[in-house]
């Protein structure tokens, strides 16, 4: 391996979701469009690969204590993407909450918009609220929800492939501009969906948009391994992660697939270890320990109230099946492994699992950060990672500004843009 690809979060205020609380950051950043503008322009002077936002189709209980879910990601990466030449976008979307057809017309719409720099981060959302926002009594069980996602899946790439070269020829001489029959009909008709297609204009640069899926339970894996380019995944050790990677790759293979894997990372990076220790404890402060304590011992299947922040829980203490559908499944088995190698307390959980997300914390100043990222990658833990800012305020320019360099002067990220589509950076061709 000669180098790694890099995304960048742009969720704000920043993975401890609590940081808004801190002195001189805006508790409305994450509905200011020049903030993100900032950001993006970083991004890019960077030679980040993609910068990634998450969603959710719901505003859940969390907006009692920080911001909740922020700005439509695909309005506002469509305008960002119009600020760059060459960063990717990376949006997410439900197939649960979503038709195909929609989401299939405008992810070709924006391929062609960002000459192709658009990918779909596909997640089935496991918020039980979404449900009554679409008109549904209840939430779908996850067995259900990846059962539509595979067929949605089906019908989304079928629409994109539904225009054959050739399907315009634009002849002036003659008058004819497109070819009907190379232009073929999906005329899908499964067990959630009829789609008859096809979309109406063709393939944009990059072929498709790049499939980005996140979801660690069987269901998930299944999903990535037929129909994702990049699988994003949590991991608290590297032997997890490396067993993540051989697993999901070994599963496309086995369909005539590959598979690239990003692994989320949370970072907390300054100039010194000991300026990043003190911020550390300062977004710690922040964090209301008591809530994500609940939150916690809920994800685990454990009982309300089992364990205080600062009981130890043993990997004996967790249920050997968690039959609750509405938490990532990736979540629980990470924060499980980290149990099983000794016994934690919620409050440690909680601080190493980036403010109760799930994902590994890593602070430190930018020569350890690099240090890990290449370690981890050496090892065969991922082919690239998805930088999730602690605070985004700082660490997401401390990111691309102190690590990024070394990075490149290390030889294991590029200082310059291989390619002018995302699909093209990450594998080298824009057909699929």
């Amino acid at each position: 391996m000669t180098g790694f690809h890099l995304n960048i979060s742009l969720m704000t205020p920043g993975h401890f979701r609590y940081a808004w609380r801190l002195p001189h950051r805006d508790p409305l950043a994450y509905l200011d469009i020049d903030h993100f503008a900032r950001l993006v322009r970083i991004a890019e002077d960077a030679t980040i690969d993609a910068v990634f936002l998450g969603d959710g189709p719901a505003l859940r209980g969390e907006i009692e204590d920080a911001p909740g879910t922020g700005l439509d990601p695909l309005v506002l990466l469509g305008h960002l993407a119009a600020l760059t030449s060459s960063l990717g976008v990376v949006i997410t979307s439900s197939t649960t909450y979503n038709s195909p057809y929609n989401l299939a017309r405008r992810f070709q719409a924006l391929d062609h918009v960002t000459r192709g720099r658009a990918a779909v981060n596909i997640v089935t959302t496991g918020t039980p609220a979404a449900a009554a926002n679409f008109g549904l009594s209840s939430h779908p069980s996850r067995e259900d929800r990846y059962r539509r996602a595979h067929e949605f899946l089906d019908v989304v790439t079928g629409l994109w492939d539904g225009w054959e070269p050739g399907a315009i020829v634009a002849d002036k001489a003659t008058g004819r501009y497109g070819v009907p029959e190379k232009i073929l009909r999906l005329d899908h008709e499964g067990e959630f969906f009829s789609v008859a297609g096809p979309l109406p204009v063709p393939a944009g640069p990059q072929g498709r948009p790049v499939i980005v899926q996140a979801g660690g339970s069987e269901g998930g894996l299944s999903l990535a391994a037929r129909y994702a380019d990049v699988v994003f995944t949590v991991a608290q050790t590297v032997e997890k992660a490396v067993a993540f990677r051989a697993d999901i790759r070994e599963r496309a293979a086995a369909l005539g697939r590959s598979v690239k894997v990003s692994l989320g990372v949370v970072v907390l990076v300054a100039a010194t270890s000991e300026e990043a220790a003190v911020r550390a404890q300062e977004l710690y402060a922040t964090l209301p320990i008591e809530s994500l304590t609940a939150v916690l011992l809920a994800n685990l299947g454990l009982a309300p109230g089992s364990f205080g922040p600062d009981d130890p829980i043993s990997f004996a203490d967790l249920p050997a099946e968690i039959t609750d559908n509405s938490f990532s499944a990736g979540f629980s088995v990470s924060t499980r492994a980290l149990i099983a190698e000794s016994p934690r307390t919620p409050r440690e959980l909680v601080q190493r699992g980036a403010g109760g997300a799930g994902h590994r914390l890593l602070v430190g100043s930018a020569e350890e950060v690099a240090d890990d990222l290449e370690a981890w990658f050496n090892a065969g833990a991922a082919d690239g990672f998805t930088i999730m800012p602690a605070d985004t305020a700082v660490d997401f320019e401390n990111f691309a500004t102190l690590v990024v360099p070394l990075l490149q002067k290390r030889g294991i990220f590029p200082s310059s843009y291989s390619d002018p589509t995302l699909r093209g950076r990450l594998f080298g061709k824009v057909s699929v």
